[in-house]
């Protein structure tokens, strides 16, 4: 029995340990809880080697069953730390003291058995950490002091780090991709953080790519930022699009000997043609330097950049699509040490030392590449023609990602329509002396092979800003919207198009979105630069009034001067697509979009004029506005959306809603509201507004990181039109409308990652159509409604992490279509009699996942 005892509890202390190093939030009390937590590994390991040498070292099977209680708590809160949601302050709170609590218990059980040879090694261990720890925590301090400047300010017992993005053009192709597993933190990842989150890069090589390819100029490379003297210098990676950088570049980054050599001062940043050139240098200073640059117009001081950091050693910045000198000559930091790695199309010889210029497979690689593509083998498969195959391979001229691409569309295909891809391949060689032009001829032939749908699915990714996450949400409504396709035919096109490596899914979207009870807000899209030229290319081959997408390519000051010229002839396009910095009215010009359909006005501002053409875009059935900057924005010319009759969908991230008047013209049409990152400001409790007039066909409402948001006004319960509601990471949300149950259309309910909600409205035990009820990480819920089994068309329960949901209503047993519930494993043990009574259902317990691929977006 003692021995039984003794490795659970070792396994105990193990699993805690690892659980404590993956906790992102509650740092300090974190790392206390582990320094006690170590100790324990010598009392609990088997001890027949040193039981005659330590006298009481024996623990008797009471005391190990005392530390496996008291270690069997801890585990529990750290890993819910580990796990601690978004922004989620509340909750960080309340496993903050509770982690000081099971600290103490521990203290107090290491006071009364630990052995005085063990506590020495407790103090020793404790002081070589605590240098160590003292600059960890006051690194924290500062990225929160940071964090809290430019977002949303934070108590600063509950600040949390903020991550170093990876580059976003990542795609399953291996081309200029980062790895498929990296989260940055201070400062870029190593196998042991400096946060103490376990990171490890993948080893596997990139679909051949990186094998052949990239390991060629890996070398060179390598000796290039790790020679030199102790001045500046910049070096470069050049080459043209789709030839792989970013892929050689991302291995140089996660490259074990350079890390060493820079010992981890290595960071990423990818700049783009559309860059916020001092956002980016003030992130990157931040992080090299360790200064928090605070000021009233955020400028890093010129003291600081002569001074340079205050660790002093080598740093390495990659700077990832530079596309100019001007941008370069802004970036580069000019203090001894540090080195810089220039990755671009370009080659800038004033300032750039040394370059690598990129080289196109060699017959043999590309070829293996292709098969790889189009056959999921290194060969070509006996039943193909070797003969065919060799010569569409060819015309990719080597290049990797028109070798992923096209040898991707071609995969299961019968031998007529190779022949066709290689004629039409060949056909576009001679477009012009452009090498980049070529390739996107050969790459527009297999766009052009592509059924009529999924192509112009594919063309519509050119209209979203590049290097940027496309919300999956949004993509999938303009589809609907615009191709008369609903959202099953609209999700296969888009598994399609990532099937054939012409997008990438973010987090496992795939599988993951495929649910048929799933949220799409949770996920988003990315795509390679040269694939978003290609959608470009494409759709620019018409006259610019004649094109079905009118798209800024790139972040402008003010309209292209083109739109200007034209601006008397009315506009062909069904999407339009702006992206600018902050627009006045006098901004704008005025132009005529009969046929437009879809809105995309991305911009980085505090205030934001908007265009008063908005007014004459009758058919307008989908509006976006996206505001990249770092506060959020307020609109001027909101008269624009009287006219909008036609209007089915809104998207508004990162706005200030204004309070809404008690008379405003009604958007009969509108279906769908989504407030993302929105400041509502009292604007739906304040509103005197009906909502049930001004919105009558409104079935779809989603809130999402409203942080302001502490209800709901009842006027929405009035809407009886709508059919699903998510509310996610609003902290300050304490409860639902107690006129929920009005809303009797309503099939599917999200109210997850609410820490404030303490409780359900009973009413909803009357919403007869509810098929999805989702309260997963409503860490205070401590019950749920009596009369939950009158939800009879009930289908499925979401309540991940309610951990403070100690029964379930008795009449649970009724839910007679319940068929699947997610939940903790201390949740199941609730559903067991329900099991036996309900004949269906399967209760999951949910796999824990540290997901924190939200910090660097």
């Amino acid at each position: 029995m003692e021995k039984l005892f003794e490795e659970l509890a070792l396994e105990a202390v193990k699993e805690l340990l690892r659980a404590v190093r993956g906790t992102f939030f509650c740092r300090s009390t974190a790392e206390r809880l582990r320094r006690n937590v170590e100790p324990l590994l010598p009392l609990v390991q088997p001890q027949q080697h040193n039981h005659h040498h330590h006298p009481g070292g024996h623990r008797s099977a009471g005391e190990l069953a005392e530390l496996a209680a008291q270690l069997r708590e801890a585990l529990d809160l750290a890993r819910r730390a580990a796990a601690a949601p978004r922004w989620n302050v509340y909750r960080t709170a309340q496993l903050a003291r509770r982690m000081e609590a099971a600290d103490q218990g521990i203290a107090r059980w290491l006071s009364r058995h630990a052995p005085a040879q063990v506590l020495d090694d407790v103090r020793r261990l404790r002081d070589e950490a605590g240098a160590r720890i003292g600059r960890l925590e006051r690194r924290v301090e500062e990225v929160a002091a940071a964090t809290a400047f430019a977002q949303t300010p934070l108590p600063p017992a509950m600040s949390v780090p903020f991550a170093l993005p990876p580059p976003p053009k990542a795609m399953a192709i291996g081309m200029e991709a980062p790895p498929k597993a990296m989260v940055i933190g201070m400062e870029a990842p190593t196998k042991a953080m400096a946060m103490g989150m376990e990171v490890e890069f993948p080893d596997e090589e990139d679909d051949g790519v990186v094998g052949s390819g990239v390991k060629v100029g890996k070398e060179k490379v390598k000796e290039m930022v790790m020679s030199g003297g102790g001045g500046w210098e910049a070096v470069g990676i050049c080459g043209m699009g789709g030839s792989g950088k970013t892929t050689l570049a991302m291995e140089i980054f996660k490259d074990h000997k350079v890390r060493a050599y820079f010992s981890d001062k290595v960071f990423f940043e990818t700049v783009s043609q559309s860059a916020n050139l001092d956002s980016i240098k003030m992130k990157l200073w931040e992080q090299i330097s360790g200064n928090i640059v605070l000021g009233a117009y955020n400028k890093i001081p010129e003291w600081q950049l002569k001074l340079g950091p205050r660790d002093r050693g080598h740093v390495l910045v990659i700077l990832d699509d530079v596309w100019s000198l001007s941008q370069l000559e802004e970036l580069i930091f000019k203090f001894p040490g540090c080195k810089t790695l220039v990755v671009s199309r370009f080659k800038f010889p004033s300032l750039v030392t040394r370059t690598y210029e990129m080289e196109l497979l060699d017959e043999e690689a590309a070829f293996s590449v292709f098969c790889r593509a189009a056959f999921d083998q290194e060969s070509i498969p006996q039943t193909a023609d070797k003969k065919l195959v060799r010569q569409v391979a060819a015309e990719c001229r080597g290049l990797p990602l028109a070798l992923k691409v096209i040898g991707a569309s071609l995969r299961d295909q019968p031998p007529k329509i190779w022949l066709s891809a290689k004629n039409r391949l060949s056909r576009g060689e001679a477009i012009s002396d452009s090498h980049e032009t070529k390739l996107l001829e050969r790459m527009a032939a297999s766009i052009e092979c592509l059924s009529g749908k999924v192509r112009e699915c594919f063309l519509d990714l050119g209209c979203f800003p590049e290097d940027k996450k496309i919300p999956l949400d949004v993509l999938i409504n303009i589809w609907m919207e615009i191709h008369d396709i609903d959202e099953p035919d609209a999700f296969a096109i888009l598994v399609e198009l990532s099937n054939k490596n012409l997008l990438t899914l973010v987090n496992d979207a795939q599988n993951k979105a495929g649910d048929l009870y799933s949220s799409y807000h949770d996920f988003s899209v990315t795509q390679h630069d040269v694939l978003r030229d290609l959608a470009l290319h494409m759709s620019g081959r018409d006259a610019l009034s004649n094109r079905k997408r009118l798209v800024m390519p790139r972040r402008e000051e003010s309209l292209p001067r083109g739109w200007q010229r034209n601006k008397d002839t009315p506009f062909e396009a069904q999407i339009v697509s702006i992206h600018t910095g902050e627009m006045k009215e006098s901004n704008w010009f005025q132009m005529s979009f009969p046929k437009a359909e879809v809105l995309i006005l991305n911009f980085a501002s505090s205030v934001y004029y908007l265009p008063p053409f908005i007014a004459t875009m009758q058919n307008l059935k989908a509006l976006v506005l996206i505001n990249y900057g770092t506060v959020s924005a307020t609109l001027d010319n909101l008269s624009a959306f009287t006219t909008l009759n036609d209007l089915r969908s809104l998207w508004l991230e990162k706005i200030t809603l204004p309070p809404l008047p008690k008379t405003t013209i009604p958007l009969k049409n509108l279906r769908k509201i989504s407030l993302v990152l929105c400041e509502l400001k009292n604007s739906l409790r304040g509103s005197k507004m009906d909502l049930s007039m001004t919105f009558p066909r409104l079935s779809n409402l989603t809130i999402d990181h409203c942080i302001d948001l502490k209800e709901l006004p009842s006027s929405i319960c009035e809407i009886s039109s709508l059919e699903n509601i998510s509310i996610s990471n609003c902290h300050d949300l304490t409860e639902l409308p107690h006129e929920l149950g009005k809303l009797h259309c309503l099939s599917i309910l999200r109210v997850y990652a609410c820490p404030a909600l303490w409780r359900l409205p009973p009413s909803v035990c009357s919403l007869k159509r509810l098929k999805y009820l989702d309260i997963s990480q409503c860490i205070n819920l401590t019950d749920l409604p009596e009369e939950l089994g009158h939800l009879t068309s009930l289908e499925k329960i979401d309540m991940r992490e309610c951990s403070r949901l100690r029964s379930l209503p008795r009449s649970s047993s009724s839910l007679k279509s319940l068929g699947h519930v997610v939940c903790d494993e201390e949740t199941a043990l609730l559903w067991r009699e329900a099991e036996q009574v309900i004949p269906d259902l399967r209760v999951q317990v949910a796999e824990e996942c540290y997901n924190l691929d939200w910090l660097v977006d």
